[in-house]
């Protein structure tokens, strides 16, 4: 097993809605290796959302170390946290969240926009991330002009075109049929095996979950088990 490019100790999340305290998270520890792909699993409220926003730097936690790529992440303010996630971090969510006046080169540049790369160099960057995903044929095409699939690579080339040391997914299947999330399953599971990268992704789906090395199973706040799977 690769180094840990994730690594939280005794993390505790709680809210606070008016007078009532909410437990989401309660000492939770856990290790995931550099090039591992994790699935998180559990019912709605059992906390794995949260537990994705506080890898990818969306969130804080109320007390706990969590150390990201070698970053403690719970000692950075929101501004230390957003340069951060703009040089770590790469997001894929259910909805794509493509601009759709863009066609998909552009929007798979929009990260690039923040670099000090060329326009030249942010379109061959777009046009090999795309080509990576297998859908640099649909380049000049815009999100209306896509399927669900194809929107979710573009998405997914998006999140890579920068190569960030992490994937965080959110769903990344939940709006695809069953055709179309296997071919984007498949596709996460070759930039893990292939390429290294590291993804953590929340699932509600236990077909899509089998598609990772391991499956972590939460419930009120908490990992329940934790088993290594042939992928």
């Amino acid at each position: 097993m690769s180094e840990a490019i994730v690594s939280l100790r005794n993390v505790v999340k709680r809210y606070t809605r008016g007078k009532q305290r909410v437990d989401v998270l309660e000492n939770l520890s856990l290790d995931i290796a550099a090039g591992e792909f994790v699935a998180l699993m559990g019912p709605s409220g059992s906390g794995k959302t949260t537990l994705l926003n506080l890898i990818g730097g969306l969130d804080t936690p109320t007390s706990g170390e969590i150390t990201v790529a070698g970053q403690r992440l719970d000692r950075l303010g929101q501004g230390g946290l957003a340069r951060w996630r703009a040089r770590h971090v790469g997001f894929v969510f259910q909805f794509y969240n493509l601009m759709p006046m863009l066609n998909a080169q552009r929007n798979v540049e929009l990260p690039l926009l923040l670099t000090h790369l060329s326009a030249s160099q942010r379109k061959a960057n777009a046009l090999a991330a795309l080509t990576l995903v297998g859908i640099a044929d649909r380049a000049r095409h815009k999100p209306n002009e896509l399927s669900g699939g194809q929107a979710q690579r573009v998405a997914i080339a998006r999140a890579l075109v920068a190569d960030p040391t992490l994937l965080v997914c959110d769903e990344p299947t939940g709006d695809l049929d069953r055709k179309s999330a296997d071919e984007v399953l498949h596709l996460l599971q070759m930039l893990s095996r292939d390429h290294g990268k590291s993804i953590v992704m929340v699932t509600h789906d236990p077909k899509a979950a089998e598609f990772a090395g391991r499956q972590l199973h939460m419930d009120k706040g908490a990992l329940l088990e934790a088993a290594t799977l042939a992928a």
